[in-house]
């Protein structure tokens, strides 16, 4: 049983593809075991409604926030009674030449709370892998987002935003979060050789608990995702990771406020911080 200082979280693992309507049959069963295990809140993964086959599939898909996609997860949320992370979804742009990464948090009334534009976009000409170019298609964000609920006061990242520490920095020194969220889709070659560090890192050097829930395995021909969905306590220590790095499923874990706390204040790096226009240009 979950200790009275401790809410319960889940974070899910799945395989999405170019199917809405299977996504969200999939989502939905992961919401049942969620609420079945007693989790407060659900974190899904980038790209949790869709996956398309070639480059450009996404914008064909892309709704506004209150279109028919994000409605029915609303509804899921609110039927369910279970608040929802949900990483990736394909928002409309400006235009129909482009949408927006977002990140939704969703409570279990079916209202939505806060919402986060990815801000890093992916243009990468992975080794040995593929060649990505996120910006063709997708605009920036520019806003970090933070927001309360029960499972503590969340900081919203999407995939490759958590190569670039200063957000996490500034999500917890700047605007006190406790969890941060990294819904994802890593490709297998980084994903091997980076995705448990850079999410051990950011746990540490912000002593925040970090969900990490991924995409898995092959979605089609020409793409596939690392996987391992991890939760990661402020220490840095892996407390939740199913076992099975490409299985569907959720893991679940307690949320230790005092754990929280207790780090912090053994180890209380925000007293020890210094300004970045602390450091002056060295002097020959």
């Amino acid at each position: 049983m979950a200790a009275s200082n401790s809410v319960r979280v889940a974070a899910a693992q799945m395989t999405s593809v170019n199917d809405i309507t299977a996504n969200f049959s999939t989502c939905s069963r992961l919401v049942k075991e969620a609420v079945s295990a007693g989790a407060k809140m659900l974190c899904l993964p980038e790209n949790f409604s869709y996956v398309g086959v070639k480059t450009g599939d996404s914008l064909l898909i892309a709704e506004p926030l209150d279109g028919p996609i994000m409605q029915k997860y609303c509804s899921l949320a609110r039927e369910s009674g279970i608040w929802l992370s949900l990483g990736g979804f394909q928002e409309k742009g400006h235009d129909d030449a482009h949408l927006r990464n977002t990140h939704v948090v969703i409570d279990d009334a079916g209202n939505i709370r806060s919402t986060f534009n990815k801000i890093h976009l992916f243009d990468v000409d992975v080794p040995g892998g593929a060649v990505y170019k996120e910006s063709s298609f997708t605009e920036p964000g520019k806003d970090i987002a933070v927001v309360d609920s029960p499972i503590g006061r969340l900081g919203l990242t999407v995939c490759y935003d958590l190569r670039f520490p200063e957000l996490y920095q500034k999500l917890r020194f700047h605007h006190d979060a406790q969890v941060i969220l990294v819904p994802a889709a890593f490709t297998t070659v980084t994903g091997q050789a980076h995705w448990e560090i850079l999410l051990r890192a950011r746990a540490i050097e912000t002593q925040c608990y970090v969900i990490a829930s991924a995409q898995a395995g092959k979605h089609n021909e020409k793409r596939e995702s690392y996987g391992e969905t991890l939760i990661i306590d402020p220490w840095g220590t892996v407390v939740g990771r199913l076992p099975d790095r490409v299985s569907t499923g959720i893991t679940v874990v307690d949320i230790d406020f005092s754990l929280i706390d207790s780090v912090r204040a053994k180890m209380p790096i925000a007293k020890h911080r210094k300004p970045f226009d602390f450091w002056r240009p060295a002097t020959l």
